[in-house]
């Protein structure tokens, strides 16, 4: 028997028709997309199936949505397959916002905190750096040694030393880095000096995952402190250490530590690994998170489940 983990996917993810397949073919999918819109007093839903990509986009929005097409399909896997978590999988993790939907696949939040709370980050995130003064930037064919050399020698600027850092580690010799616009564009050209193959920018509202995220870092500080978080039923692989968190106060620290911090994702990977696990299933949208773990284990089974096709096929070869 294959020993899984179930891991959550995050922004970048989203797509206009996210979910629907799911809502119209299964009751229980119907059932997480109400409660959320119900939770956000939002008809989010509709603008997951047919709105526009430009407000589905907007961070405040993505990241709910993300959520609640991934815990839709975590509960069709269990009322149609019986693959109901503790006995499904050993561990869960998720990418940046997808750390929440394991948290709530793992009962560590119910639904209704979830989509707020992830709404109040995306908004949070969004107004923590003016508009144009931050980026981000994918290096390809870099790790993370170089990601950090390249940050510091691109942070230094004709004003002064500017934010640039690491937001990433997507493993594959994929890293993302993020900061100042000014010093993400000086990285981009100093990246052929430092032996990285190639460097682009990203289309992203904000510079997620590094130091000028403090004001939303405080935010959720304020808004975790608040909420309702219960011990998961199995353990949650945390973004910012890449290693098993259990409690609520050790949980809620780490969540805050993550908006401004790296994104471990390829240790994380690792370490699921070295823990017992040999098949990683991404629930919701896309398949981004499956590929990153091919690239970082060829060896380890990875799928993406999402719609009733991918989760029919998937029930029935196991």
């Amino acid at each position: 028997m294959p020993v899984r983990a179930f891991v959550f996917p995050g922004q970048g993810s989203q797509a206009v028709g996210m979910g629907r397949a799911l809502a119209d073919a299964f009751p229980v999918a119907r059932e997480v997309f109400g409660e959320v819109d119900e939770a956000l007093k939002q008809k989010l839903s509709a603008l997951m199936f047919e709105g526009s990509p430009e407000t589905l986009t907007l961070t405040e929005n993505a990241q709910p949505a993300l959520m609640a097409h991934s815990i839709a399909t975590l509960r069709v896997l269990a009322r149609e397959g019986g693959l109901a978590l503790p006995d499904a999988a050993i561990l869960v993790a998720g990418h940046s916002l997808g750390e929440y939907s394991a948290l709530a696949a793992a009962g560590a939040f119910d639904l209704a905190t979830c989509a707020r709370l992830l709404r109040l980050r995306g908004q949070a995130m969004q107004k923590a750096v003016p508009p144009g003064e931050g980026a981000m930037a994918a290096l390809l064919g870099a790790e993370l040694d170089q990601a950090e050399d390249l940050c510091a020698e691109a942070a230094e600027g004709p004003e002064g030393r500017e934010v640039i850092e690491p937001a990433n580690d997507n493993g594959g010799g994929q890293v993302v880095i993020s900061g100042a616009t000014a010093a993400i564009d000086r990285a981009i050209a100093l990246a052929p000096a430092q032996g990285i193959k190639r460097a682009i920018k990203l289309p992203v509202s904000a510079p997620f995952h590094c130091a000028l995220m403090a004001p939303a870092a405080d935010a959720m500080a304020d808004a975790l402190a608040r909420a309702e978080l219960r011990s998961p039923i199995v353990p949650v692989i945390a973004n910012v250490t890449a290693a098993k968190a259990t409690g609520p106060d050790e949980i809620r620290a780490l969540l805050v530590r993550q908006v401004t911090a790296v994104v471990r994702w390829r240790e994380s990977v690792v370490a699921m690994r070295a823990m017992g696990v040999d098949s990683i299933v991404e629930l919701g949208t896309g398949k981004v998170l499956a590929g990153l773990v091919k690239r970082i284990d060829k060896d380890m089974a990875a799928t993406s489940l999402g719609t009733p096709e991918e989760i029919e096929a998937f029930l029935k070869a196991i």
